[in-house]
């Protein structure tokens, strides 16, 4: 995708697909629970890879790129008394560790085997009646192999008692599934660093709507627009009161960057609006450990501006759809910003200035895809392999196009 050097139109209005995250906790549910009707479910090649799985009846289920999908139906199938399912992926995600998550539901009586390296897809699960009713699984690995875990608690005869060990990662991202799992009936409780859910097999839902707020993780890249090019841009379907980790670019942004957030809650509409005469900060420190996918777009952000900054809690974007980290310090030199990072952390070094056409790397990607887009309001760039923002946002570039305007 070739992006001329652009500048802002100002006062234009975006539609973004369901929250992803919520869209695909939904999926699962229903799926157990039935009687769920969803709103505005999320568009991105994972949902609908969720979906499909969903009601697939063949044995081998192949989720391609999609690492949600691969562990909220790790424990979805492990619970299918009689059922053999075949878990695979693309070869990123047989390199992505599931081990923790496998040895949690192994402890708990179901049997999974590896068909290929210890700890990795493919995985042949075995579906069985679970009744031990505590486990103990790692919290600074991923959310998600909780969250993979609470989907199914409240089928559970005994229900499920969770022990995290170690700091919780992302833990907004737990918490946001509890809130739903509470709207529909399924009583839980987090405590310390103790998840209490009971079962709720012996209850039935009533027919529930569920209208899916749209996404923050995608919000954030127009945040970064906004931030770079001094222009007010409007999104729909976004509540004040959000469950969203994500949502917390509003703070991020207003105070690093002078990007109000302005609600209009009878629209479901928010307006970032750049702050006139703004003082950026000499730096920006920061953790983002309850927030990691949004560090791509805050430091290609902090690079255009080149504000420098050290960002840490980043520990779980090495084993994404690639390494994060790795795939940021070698970009971000592409923009002029020289950096260091470690297991966990990125931090600015210098800016340069640079002249030649710029060419971004996704590394299979999708967020790198789309947080290096806003830069194009400094240089013309190139992005390679454009279409991996189907992942979660496939209308991506055709928005892009709304509020971009080529700078003359």
């Amino acid at each position: 995708m070739k992006l001329e050097k652009s500048k802002l139109t100002e006062n234009k209005t975006i539609q973004i697909s369901g929250s992803k995250s919520i869209s695909n906790r939904l999926l699962i549910l229903e799926s157990l629970f039935s009687n769920i009707q969803i709103g505005n479910l999320s568009n991105s090649q994972d949902t609908q890879l969720l979906k499909k799985a969903l009601s697939s009846s063949t044995e081998t289920v192949d989720i391609h790129h999609a690492g949600t999908a691969m562990r909220f139906l790790t424990s979805y199938y492990s619970i299918q008394e009689g059922k053999t399912t075949i878990l695979t992926g693309s070869g990123r995600m047989r390199e992505r560790p599931i081990l923790d998550l496998v040895n949690a539901l192994q402890n708990l009586g179901v049997d999974i085997k590896y068909l290929e390296n210890e700890g990795f897809p493919p995985l042949k699960i075995t579906g069985r009646k679970i009744i031990r009713k505590k486990v103990i699984i790692p919290a600074n690995i991923s959310s998600q192999f909780i969250t993979s875990l609470l989907l199914v608690a409240g089928k559970l005869e005994n229900g499920l008692e969770i022990n995290l060990i170690g700091d919780i990662t992302s833990r907004s991202y737990i918490e946001m599934t509890l809130d739903i799992m509470t709207r529909f009936g399924i009583k839980n409780t987090f405590v310390g660093n103790t998840i209490k859910v009971e079962s709720f097999i012996n209850n039935r839902l009533s027919n529930i709507n569920y209208e899916v707020e749209s996404d923050w993780s995608s919000a954030s890249y127009f945040y970064s627009f906004a931030a770079i090019g001094r222009e007010t841009i409007h999104l729909k379907s976004f509540y004040k009161e959000s469950t969203q980790g994500d949502s917390v670019i509003t703070h991020i942004y207003e105070k690093f960057f002078g990007i109000k957030t302005i609600f209009t809650e009878d629209e479901h509409k928010l307006t970032l609006q750049p702050i006139e005469n703004f003082h950026f900060p000499e730096n920006i420190i920061l953790d983002m450990n309850n927030c990691p996918d949004i560090a791509q777009t805050l430091c290609v952000t902090a690079a255009a501006l080149k504000i420098p900054f050290e960002i840490s809690g980043l520990g779980t974007l090495k084993v994404k759809e690639t390494d994060r980290l790795l795939a940021l310090h070698q970009e971000l030199k592409k923009l002029g910003a020289e950096t260091e990072i470690t297991d966990s952390t990125i931090k600015s070094l210098a800016f340069k200035d640079i002249e030649e056409e710029i060419s971004i790397k996704t590394y299979q990607d999708h967020r790198m895809a789309m947080s290096f887009a806003p830069f194009c309001l400094i240089k013309k760039l190139n992005i390679e392999d454009e279409n991996v923002v189907d992942k979660s946002y496939p209308t991506f570039w055709e928005d892009l196009s709304e509020i971009l305007n080529k700078d003359s």
